[in-house]
């Protein structure tokens, strides 16, 4: 494995506790370039994990908490008129960070929730017709509640496009619940861990992740999942009707994915495991269907893992 990411992984089980394939995903996420919504309930630790993430990188972290009167400009920033210099001057907003929590992102309306798609998409913000770039990296994790709907506004299909990755925390264990008591009550983890790596080596695992290699036999079988998203077997399994499937976006989210994976297991090349193993977080969030049941969404990519031929072959760069 990868020294910094080796690094990075120890640095944060010192404060979360278990979630060893949350962090991968994340960690996959970020490495690709791609963004992540991580739903669930609260409570759960997915402020913690941005933070300690952030701070195990030594990079600047910007929170937004989501709320319905919250304006696109004070996501983006805004123009304002400065007497003292007699001109127009511009005030960053949030997102001029490296690691953004946009927190409980569907209580924004449409209107705020689509600021950030240009930030997202392009790592750019664009105010008053002057385009500005945003640092390098640039990662959102997003975060929303499945449960509570009252006062919500559901996110639309093109903004969650944009997030390579949907995924959740998940329960903990019995003996992880208890490990965190002990690890808790006396200390603050989160207040004393050292950045163990810096944004210089993160902006090189990013471009490590592109050089990973991808067999032209693995490339044909991420395009046959994508394509069997789309046609074939429309009803779905367990009788969903799918209206869309995967966009193009969403084939090249599971390339880079792939790739992020295989680099964070330790690999300069990807296998199929790889691919299996992001398919469901990179995929199902993206199918637009009749029904809003993510857990039927998942069962359709999962019936599609299971039905699309896995190519047999030495994987490894010839």
């Amino acid at each position: 494995m990868n020294t910094t990411i080796a690094n990075i992984k120890e640095n944060i089980s010192k404060v979360i506790i278990g979630k060893e394939e949350t962090v991968d995903l994340l960690l996959t996420a970020l490495i690709s370039g791609g963004h992540v919504l991580l739903e669930d309930v609260p409570g759960m630790g997915k402020t913690v994990l941005a933070k300690t993430l952030a701070k195990s990188m030594n990079m600047k972290f910007g929170r937004i908490q989501f709320t319905p009167d919250l304006l696109p400009s004070d996501v983006t920033g805004l123009s304002y008129y400065n007497q003292e210099k007699g001109m127009f001057t511009f005030r960053e907003g949030p997102v001029f960070t490296n690691i953004l929590l946009a927190d409980e992102i569907n209580r924004a309306t449409p209107r705020t929730q689509s600021s950030l798609l240009e930030c997202m998409g392009e790592g750019q913000v664009t105010v008053d017709g002057d385009t500005r770039d945003l640092e390098r990296p640039f990662f959102v994790i997003a975060t929303q509640n499945p449960v509570e709907t009252l006062g919500c506004f559901p996110l639309p299909e093109a903004q969650m496009d944009r997030f390579m990755m949907k995924i959740s925390m998940g329960t903990m264990r019995k003996n992880e619940e208890r490990e965190m008591i002990d690890r808790y009550i006396c200390d603050e983890p989160l207040q004393t861990i050292s950045p163990v790596c810096g944004v210089e080596e993160v902006g090189k695992l990013q471009e490590e992740c592109r050089n990973i290699f991808v067999h032209n036999d693995l490339r044909n079988y991420i395009v046959d999942l994508i394509q069997a998203s789309r046609v074939g077997g429309i009803e779905g399994v367990a009788g969903m009707a799918m209206a869309e499937g995967v966009s193009p976006r969403g084939t090249l989210s599971l390339l880079r994915a792939s790739q992020g994976y295989a680099l964070i297991q330790g690999r300069d090349y990807v296998v199929p495991e790889d691919i299996k193993a992001v398919a469901v977080p990179v995929l199902a969030h993206r199918l637009i269907s009749e029904s809003d049941d993510y857990r039927q969404k998942v069962k359709r990519i999962q019936g599609l893992l299971q039905s699309v031929a896995v190519p047999t072959e030495d994987w490894k760069r010839a």
